[in-house]
């Protein structure tokens, strides 16, 4: 009995799309995605409740249940709940001793501490370690831009560094983004989701897997027209599976380059991800015969990989990769300071590069960095500086003067609210400063939607939301991620306004 020979890349192209589809087996929509109501797991002995996946911290007296103290806060914040007593655990409480809270420099790199932490216990901290390093500490905005210290039981910048480089995206090479181009050609054109997300009977995965490989041709055939040689050395003769590697390099480089730039993709990354989301589907990844997902390649997985994270527990690191700002310095101090980070990274470059790790590797990676700096100077400082015009300019206990006052009434001047002075100043200081966390932690958030939208296990339902087809499905990493920042800034601020509540599908 002889196997049937998979389609080449030109049949593919040659081929009917009718034919491709065929006669579908009588199935329904559903079928593709398992239910989210399932039977769930036992809760394991020691674990939270609710999250099932996180230490628990806090004893609940009448509901009689353990929480971890992000799950307890949120569901005890509101109506009879509110009133019932929550207790610490012994073992989560006597873990570690309180984490003391830092501040951070222009490149949201930790130094002196400056008010000290209330409540945050190093077991949080853990529970909220695959978030970042800043969750175990309440990070404020200083001006200081010099050498970075370190005080108390605050992390230092090496620790702070290492682990921020697991979601820090490395910046694209020249020869990537020709592929990057490429991948966006291709992804303009494609009309994958006009196709697919369609209300109809039957089994949609060979439909999904005749768009899947019309979309990876045609990028096929991009590549051979750009570089004719290149592309003849991959793609004659070959099928589709044995190029999984050269698929799985050009999906990562559009997912990387989106982190890094929010901005860019703006329909080409939704055609992207619900390409790779299909992929992940069980029938449709046995009819495709090759895996088109990778891990997106961050600093430290690039580190890691080259056995050379000790870079990382340099202190020149924060001198190479430190954010440059020109307002308030002379001429000189700012060509001082870029001589300093030339040199810096020079000298990284010089002292780690091996045969294994070439200096132009290194210097990458300290890009890569330096990219963060720069993200987190341009979206999250500006709410910094609002924060502190808000607590320099304006009392939170009652307006100096009327036209120092905050207070808004419904109806008057767009308003939808009305809050008194020190409402509203409440108010606008949980506003800023829970985004300013949101965009702190930008990257990391990224990573866990990636990781969430194209996970193997949970899969996405269409659905009719009110506002046409709509794919939905649960993200536990976003979710859990977001409500961890939410804790914290409450913790922070103290005083809270208004809804607490997290709507992921915003």
């Amino acid at each position: 009995m002889t196997m049937p020979v998979a389609p080449s890349l030109g049949e593919i192209l040659r081929s009917d799309e009718q034919e491709l589809a065929g006669a579908f087996a009588a199935s329904n929509d559903e079928d593709l995605a398992p239910d989210a109501d399932a039977a769930e797991d036992d809760v394991p002995d020691g674990f939270c409740v609710e999250c099932k996946d996180q230490q628990a911290q806090t004893f609940c007296e009448q509901c009689q249940e353990d929480f971890c103290d992000v799950c307890g806060s949120m569901i005890h914040r509101t109506g009879r709940r509110r009133q019932h007593v929550l207790t610490k655990i012994a073992a989560a409480s006597d873990a570690a001793p309180a984490a003391q809270t830092a501040a951070i420099d222009d490149n949201g790199a930790p130094t002196t501490p400056d008010v000290e932490m209330q409540g945050e216990s190093e077991a949080e901290a853990e529970g909220a370690s695959d978030m970042h390093m800043s969750g175990a500490i309440s990070v404020s905005f200083s001006a200081q831009s010099g050498k970075v210290e370190t005080s108390g039981d605050g992390p230092s910048f090496a620790d702070w560094i290492t682990e921020r480089t697991k979601y820090i995206p490395l910046r694209l090479t020249l020869k990537e983004r020709k592929y990057l181009r490429l991948l966006e050609a291709a992804l303009r054109v494609s009309e994958y989701t006009d196709k697919i997300d369609v209300l109809m009977y039957g089994n949609k995965a060979k439909r999904m897997v005749a768009q899947i490989k019309e979309l990876c041709a045609i990028l096929s055939g991009l590549v051979l027209a750009s570089d004719y040689k290149a592309g003849q050395a991959l793609f004659e003769d070959r099928q589709f599976e044995d190029n999984e590697e050269f698929y799985q390099k050009i999906f990562e480089i559009g997912r990387r380059h989106k982190i890094m730039n929010p901005d860019k993709m703006r329909n080409e990354y939704g055609k992207l991800m619900y390409l790779l989301q299909d992929a992940q589907l069980g029938d449709v990844k046995g009819m495709l015969n090759f895996a088109t997902l990778a891990p997106i390649k961050t600093v430290y997985s690039v580190l890691e990989s080259l056995g050379v994270t000790y870079i990382l527990q340099d202190e020149m690191v924060a001198v190479a990769t430190k954010e440059i700002v020109a307002h308030g310095k002379t001429r000189a101090q700012v060509q001082l300071e870029i001589k300093q980070k030339e040199r810096a990274i020079e000298y990284l470059c010089k002292a780690y590069a091996t045969h294994e790790c070439p200096a132009e590797v290194v210097r990458q990676c300290l890009h890569s960095i330096g990219d963060n700096h720069a993200y987190l100077r341009f979206n999250r400082d500006p709410c910094d500086r609002m924060l502190g015009y808000l607590t320099t300019l304006f009392s939170p206990k009652r307006a100096e003067a009327d036209d120092l006052s905050l207070a808004i009434l419904y109806g008057r001047d767009g308003a939808r609210l009305s809050h008194s002075h020190t409402n509203q100043f409440h108010y606008v200081q949980q506003t800023l400063t829970l985004w300013r966390e949101i965009l702190h932690d930008m990257f990391m958030l990224w990573h866990h939607a990636d990781m969430d939208l194209l996970s193997a296990t949970t899969a996405y339902r269409l659905k009719d939301t009110g506002q046409g087809l709509n794919r939905v499905q649960a993200c536990p990493r976003v979710s859990r991620a977001a409500h961890a920042i939410l804790h914290r800034t409450q913790k922070a601020v103290g005083h809270w306004v208004g809804s607490a509540m997290i709507h992921l599908g915003d």
